[in-house]
């Protein structure tokens, strides 16, 4: 049986009465803080029977461990949000949906958001609490159709999103390629004002935590050859050789395949792909050989690489990684939430999402009540994109085409 600190015994009390009010609240609460037992124990404190779990594959056995460890007095249901459909008994009088933010599509809904609706529809009455560290990463429109399938949410006289931007968003316009689309990401404060009787914050800082990430940033010398295949794709948009085609004959290309070359792999127009360029598997072995470290990539040919050269050292698990001296390697969108990596000695990133919101999460995973050092190394290679993507991403940009056209063309 575990014993909540003193400050999510708070925090359960005060959700347990906005559920009972509004049967739905959002627990906004930074990451290691202690999200899960809260949410688990406010559902014990309203009586719950029988409570779904939604979450993502990876964090799955992590939930199970924390929900066995409380111990509360009610059964559940864990699943990930993509199989939904499988579950058979669908009805539930509680529902916990872990990382709520990757509801926030917009301005239509995701395929997520469409599940978790047509659930919580066949549930009347259910109370429903939200968790996310992050619950508007990008846009505070992101916020409508994570709440949207329920009744107690505050934008209930919306069915649509397009009927809610009306009234809480400043609708802009922006070109792409050759036509004008409306652009919804200007939401206003209104939204977050209207949310409020239902969010609980609650920072690292408030629970105590005196941790800092420390960043570190190391170059890779690359084949020459990979620097010959980028200039030559920039210069004719077209390579060709492996029996395959690297083609490029768009700005949007061009930029993911820079990407992927900057690291070494490339996606042939084929569908194929493949490593060129062990370069940077090579360098993270040698440079951090004898340490347990978290390892994220971004391409799959990254993952091959890492195998390759680590051989059986190399796990994707994290109970394997929890209970071995073995290294880890996760990708980066997968892994940035829900998962902790504390048993790590470093985090080093193999190559940078261009979301702002996979950097700022992602470089977070070991962090600990305890911890005070958190390091973290980048992995950039000499003549390569990354450096551009970071300076962004670490501004709380998103890296963009129009910053790709200004770093490269």
């Amino acid at each position: 049986m575990v014993e909540l600190r003193d400050y999510q015994v708070d925090i359960k009390n005060r959700a347990a009465e906005i559920l009972k009010t509004h049967g739905l609240c959002y627990l906004a609460m930074e990451v290691r803080t202690g999200k899960t037992f809260t949410a688990l124990s406010a559902m014990d404190s309203v009586g719950a029977k029988r409570v779904l779990f939604l979450t993502k594959k990876k964090a799955m056995s992590s939930i199970k461990a924390d929900f066995e460890q409380l111990n509360p007095n009610y059964n559940m249901v864990i699943i990930n949000y993509e199989s939904i459909h499988k579950i058979e008994n669908k009805f539930f009088d509680g529902i916990i949906l872990d990382e709520a933010h990757s509801l926030g599509a917009y301005p239509k809904p995701s395929t997520r958001a469409k599940s978790v609706r047509s659930i919580v529809g066949l549930n009347s009455n259910v109370k429903a609490i939200l968790m996310s560290g992050t619950p508007t990463p990008e846009s505070y429109s992101q916020i409508f159709h994570q709440v949207y399938a329920f009744d107690g949410n505050p934008f209930k006289p919306h069915k649509i999103f397009y009927t809610f931007a009306k009234q809480y968003v400043e609708i802009k316009r922006k070109r792409i390629g050759m036509y004008e689309v409306n652009d919804y990401s200007d939401g206003r404060e209104s939204i977050m004002m209207k949310m409020e009787p239902l969010m609980i914050s609650y920072t690292q800082k408030e629970a105590g935590f005196k941790g800092e990430i420390i960043e570190r940033f190391l170059t890779c010398e690359m084949e020459e050859n990979t620097y010959n295949i980028i200039n030559k794709l920039k210069k004719d948009k077209v390579v060709e050789g492996w029996s395959q085609t690297v083609l490029a004959d768009t700005a949007v290309k061009l930029m993911s395949k820079v990407h992927q070359l900057s690291s070494g792999t490339v996606k042939f127009e084929s569908g194929d792909s493949a490593v060129i360029d062990y370069s940077k598997a090579k360098f993270i072995m040698d440079t951090f050989k004898n340490t347990k470290i978290g390892i994220f990539y971004k391409f799959k040919e990254e993952l091959n690489a890492l195998k390759e050269i680590y051989g059986e050292e190399l796990t994707e698990d994290i109970d394997e990684f929890d209970t071995t001296n073995k290294s880890i390697a996760l990708q980066i969108v997968s892994g940035r939430e829900g998962i902790s990596l504390r048993h790590a000695d470093y985090l080093v990133f193999y190559n940078i999402d261009f979301s702002a919101t996979s950097y700022w999460q992602a470089r977070d995973r070991m962090t600990t009540k305890d911890r005070k050092k958190n390091i973290v190394y980048w992995i950039f290679s000499d003549k390569g994109i990354e450096r551009k993507i970071y300076k962004a991403v670490s501004e709380k940009k998103n890296y963009t085409l129009s910053h790709f056209k200004n770093d490269f063309l």
